[in-house]
């Protein structure tokens, strides 16, 4: 017998997701608006491909909309540019941050050698006038 409480999913909650994905809504304001935990969403997606459809799109959505924002702060009076670009590069990783690569490179033998280097100067003591 299946414990713990029964699901809550509904259909009609595909096109609500899509309405908040709409507004620029996150996952978290999402499954706050369907008055349910973010794993419950993560849940949904794995069971109902239609939901996992509506929240695909609604990240799409989302993403319209703070790309709109964006585009209406360069001609506004008073935009937060650094706080856009801190939550659309956070938000939509894959379009908007930047790529990090770090190559190590060596030889064969030795792919990648670390060198610390102490250097001691030695001064000689002049006695006082």
């Amino acid at each position: 017998m299946p414990m713990g409480r029964p699901t809550l999913y509904d259909p009609a909650f595909c096109e609500r997701v899509i309405e908040l994905g709409r507004e620029g809504k996150s996952r978290a304001q999402i499954a706050s608006a369907l008055d349910v935990a973010k794993a419950t969403i993560q849940n949904w997606e794995a069971e109902h491909p239609d939901f996992l459809a509506a929240m695909t799109r609604a990240r799409d959505e989302a993403q319209a909309w703070w790309e709109g924002m964006g585009q209406y702060g360069l001609t506004a009076g008073q935009f937060n540019s650094a706080l856009w670009a801190k939550n659309v590069s956070c938000r939509f990783r894959e379009d908007y941050s930047e790529p990090k690569n770090v190559i190590l490179s060596g030889d064969a033998a030795n792919p990648v050698r670390t060198v610390s280097r102490i250097e001691i100067v030695a001064v000689e003591a002049k006695a006082p006038e």
